[in-house]
């Protein structure tokens, strides 16, 4: 199954979620050094985790659709982790585009 999150892979590779290294290993390229591969390791991480709570939730509901989860507040749990998660990840993607777009405005 594809993910929106899987169209997020040219950034650090976060779409496959395994074996990424750094920004620049989705294009072939080595992948990157120094403090900026801090920020790529970093930015992975966090796409995986909310892959992950994804992941979970997408679990937990076709368990609780089976009629084999014992306890259906753990579906609700994970998809609101899920929900949460995927909010965050989309609010700090918005303030990286803005940020993006005014340096640009400050360059033209």
């Amino acid at each position: 199954m594809t993910s929106p999150i899987d169209a997020i892979g040219a950034v650090s590779g976060i779409g496959g979620v395994s074996g990424i290294d750094g920004v620049g290993a989705a294009s072939g390229t080595p992948a990157a050094t120094g403090p900026n591969s801090d920020f790529a390791g970093m930015l992975a991480k966090g796409l995986q985790s909310v892959q992950a709570s994804q992941n979970k939730a997408d679990d937990l509901a076709i368990q609780v659709a089976n009629g084999t989860l014992s306890d259906p507040a753990q579906y609700t749990m994970a998809a609101n982790e899920a929900s949460l998660a995927m909010q965050l990840t989309v609010a700090i993607r918005n303030k990286a585009v803005e940020a993006f777009q005014e340096i640009m405005r400050m360059q033209a």
